[in-house]
């Protein structure tokens, strides 16, 4: 992995990504006691990172084997990002999804034309249910993160907030990220070790699922064993991973873990006063913004909404928190 990929990326990605807007409030300065500003990847297609991606991925196939289909392995924003940029570009897309992700991610992901595959994550093994259906169909696989063209095309994200931060006067700040398996985050940290050294790249998790904390804090990966239930489905992944990882370990600063329901007030604060939808995974770096200033340094701090596909009730519930 490096920067040459990202770059490289953002080529393939010109005029198919959104360039998503920094956005500010002066409400959500006051909260945090500094500058706040907010990368709304919310708004990009299909509402989330994972469609650049998706889409960095599949325009990086040969074209004979990008013909042959892909699978995907996701719980909703990385099965919409395949499903949408397979259909851009002509092909099929298989994606397995556990039978309890949020709906509106599984109609999503059917409506860009993808099949959806569900399965009981308590009961059944993706891996052999992907593995059977990719080689009775010839299909490729596409990671959700632990794939260097993943990560380079979330790795453009990272190319943007450098140019848009240093277009407002920032050039020094916590650059925080919400973090799965670390996909984006190593992306962004890739982005600004090259473009933005003064942007310090953070993970931030739920609190049950703080494994890319643990691991950077032990210069190891570590897994979470028998974590309890978070309401941030789209980052609750076992472990970072095994090229993410080491890219995080060089570039990242230590992470940050949040509360669900710190998770729901910044979604509450982000249509308040930003007026973007987020989803509870999306938010976690804004909350950690927001509510955890006394573990962060300097007068800005970045942080980025990765997501906003968000069931109806659980939007209702983050509006509902005090």
């Amino acid at each position: 992995m490096n920067i040459d990929m990202v770059r490289a990326a953002a080529a393939r990605l010109e005029g198919h990504a959104r360039r998503t807007p920094l956005l500010s409030s002066p409400f959500l300065d006051e909260i945090a006691g500094r500058r706040v500003l907010v990368k709304a990847e919310c708004l990009q297609h299909t509402g989330s990172f994972k469609y650049r991606g998706a889409y960095s991925a599949l325009s990086a196939l040969p074209v004979g084997v990008r013909a042959r289909g892909v699978i995907a392995f996701s719980s909703g924003n990385h099965a919409q990002g395949v499903a949408l940029a397979a259909r851009q570009f002509g092909v099929s897309a298989v994606i397995v999804m556990p039978s309890d992700a949020p709906a509106i991610k599984i109609a999503n992901t059917r409506a860009f034309g993808a099949e959806v595959v569900l399965y009981d994550r308590a009961r059944e093994d993706r891996d052999a249910i992907g593995a059977r259906i990719a080689e009775g169909r010839g299909l490729t696989l596409v990671k959700p993160f632990d794939e260097p063209q993943v990560i380079a095309g979330q790795g453009t994200v990272g190319l943007e907030i450098a140019a848009d931060a240093a277009a407002v006067g920032v050039t020094t700040a916590d650059l925080l990220v919400p973090c799965g398996g670390g996909g984006l985050t190593s992306g962004i940290a890739l982005a600004c070790a090259a473009d933005a050294q003064g942007l310090r790249a953070r993970p931030v998790e739920p609190e049950s699922h703080d494994d890319a904390r643990r691991s950077l804090a032990a210069g190891a990966i570590r897994r979470n064993e028998n974590p309890a239930p978070s309401i941030c489905d789209a980052i609750v992944t076992p472990a970072p991973g095994q090229i993410t990882f080491p890219i995080m370990h060089h570039l990242c600063g230590s992470g940050l873990a949040v509360s669900d329901l710190d998770a729901l007030r910044a979604m509450r604060l982000a249509f308040e006063r930003l007026r973007i939808v987020a989803e509870p995974g999306g938010a976690v770096a804004l909350a950690a913004a927001l509510f955890q200033p006394a573990a962060l340094a300097g007068d800005c701090v970045i942080a980025v909404v990765s997501g906003g596909n968000v069931d109806a009730s659980v939007f209702c519930q983050a509006l509902a928190t005090a």
